[in-house]
């Protein structure tokens, strides 16, 4: 009988390691062909089952999923966390997250890992309201993965930068190191608050946590500073990089067209030709911001042409706005208006904007009424429209058709919001 199991148990033991090697490549019909066998042949132990309920997940396959929780039931082992935690996860990838929660609410043993899995599935569903609720009521403590999924889906929030700086601020009371994943979406969120001291709080933690060589953290790092206006300390992340990939180039060139530094950012992309890094719609979307601002018009229209004839890069609709707003700042009003017509995709409110505000600045009535009427159905609610037209009629002593707008206007029930402006 000890031989007899002694035989089992290492037959057990080479294919559990034979599931984990096909689960962890990815080879989940493989897995789940062999977990079939090894259920037919042999009694299960608990570490068995969340490798079949990974694969069930991962190729979507929930009444399979379902099939193994019936068997996990039988055998006695849903206590286990890590069985309780695969499930979750399963349930809430092939099924629904409400059925995640049942399962959840159901087990009854749940360790951090379970709570994560769950909190985990409200965040990438978007349900974040639910993530904190579920959050504030753990009964176990919670750990560095529970506050990253949570402070990350935050960062994500239009209102959640505060909430999720609260919880990182949480996190270091409670002793836990940020990791990574932490510092990255922190970061994110301070590009978008703008708030330079958290920036240089997340570098000085990366640097002491010796997490700041990561490239995606350092492009990161550049990003933020640049947007914030330190163009020295994101040019001295830069610099310290020993690998600059696309990400990193794009970022710094983005940062110096930002700030007005036009021929800084094209100086830059000649560099970042030099190094032989292919650039890509973001690098070029950086490119073209900076002659936008600087009215270099000959040369956005130049960018413009190597962009899909030397590098493949297919213009989209910021591209177009970009050029539209170039060459209607440089007062070249035709040819902004050819490009929108010759335009192979949508064109947006932002191109028309453009064109429209140049249309004042240069006292062209014709084009503006085009312009603006084209506005009027993208976005019938904008009173900065209707207001930048009425003003052109009234400058070029129009005064009935301007009347005639401002009458539409109250109408329409359209409403002037103060500071409304054209940002390209």
């Amino acid at each position: 009988m000890n031989s007899s199991y002694s035989s089992n148990f290492l037959r057990l033991l080479s294919y559990t390691k034979l599931l984990t090697s096909h689960v962890n490549q990815g080879r989940h019909e493989q897995a789940l062909s062999l977990f079939h066998h090894i259920h037919s042949s042999l009694p299960l132990d608990p570490f068995v089952f969340p490798l079949a309920l990974k694969s069930c997940a991962a190729t979507r396959r929930p009444l399979l999923g379902a099939s193994v929780h019936a068997h996990a039931t039988k055998s006695s082992i849903l206590s286990n966390p890590f069985v309780a935690c695969a499930l979750v996860d399963m349930y809430g990838k092939c099924v629904s997250i409400l059925s995640a929660r049942q399962v959840f609410d159901e087990c009854p043993e749940r360790n951090v890992v379970v709570w994560n899995s769950m909190i985990s599935l409200y965040c990438h569903s978007k349900n974040v309201p639910s993530a904190l609720q579920l959050f504030e009521i753990m009964d176990v403590s919670p750990n560095e993965s529970t506050f990253n999924s949570v402070i990350a889906a935050l960062a994500e929030m239009e209102d959640g930068s505060f909430k999720a700086i609260g919880l990182y601020r949480r996190m270091q009371d409670l002793g836990l190191k940020p990791n990574l994943i932490t510092v990255l979406a922190l970061l994110s969120l301070s590009v978008g608050i703008a708030s330079l001291n958290l920036i240089k709080e997340i570098h000085g933690y990366s640097i002491r946590s010796n997490v700041d060589s990561h490239p995606h953290l350092r492009s990161g790092l550049v990003e933020a500073y640049g947007r914030s206006g330190c163009l020295g300390n994101a040019h001295q992340v830069f610099e310290s990089m020993s690998e600059r990939d696309v990400v990193a180039w794009s970022s710094l060139i983005s940062a110096y067209a930002l700030h007005g530094k036009a021929r800084t950012a094209l100086e830059i992309f000649e560099q970042m030709e030099l190094a032989k890094v292919k650039p890509d719609g973001v690098t070029f979307l950086g490119v073209l911001k900076a002659c936008s601002h600087t009215g270099l018009a000959d040369e956005a229209q130049m960018y413009f042409t190597r962009m899909h004839n030397d590098y493949g890069v297919e213009p989209n609709s910021d591209h177009y706005s970009c050029l539209v707003d170039v060459l209607s700042r440089a007062g070249r009003l035709y040819e902004a208006f050819e490009v929108i017509r010759e335009m192979p995709v949508k064109v947006t409110a932002k191109a028309w904007g453009a064109l429209l505000g140049a249309c004042r600045t240069h006292g062209e009535v014709e084009l503006a009424e085009i312009a603006g009427q084209a506005l009027f159905e993208i976005e019938p609610d904008n009173a900065a429209n209707f207001v930048i037209l009425a003003k052109i009629y009234a400058g070029a002593g129009r005064h009935e058709e301007a009347e005639r707008l401002r009458r539409e206007m109250k109408e329409r029930g359209v409403k002037v919001v103060p500071g409304s402006s054209w940002v390209i």
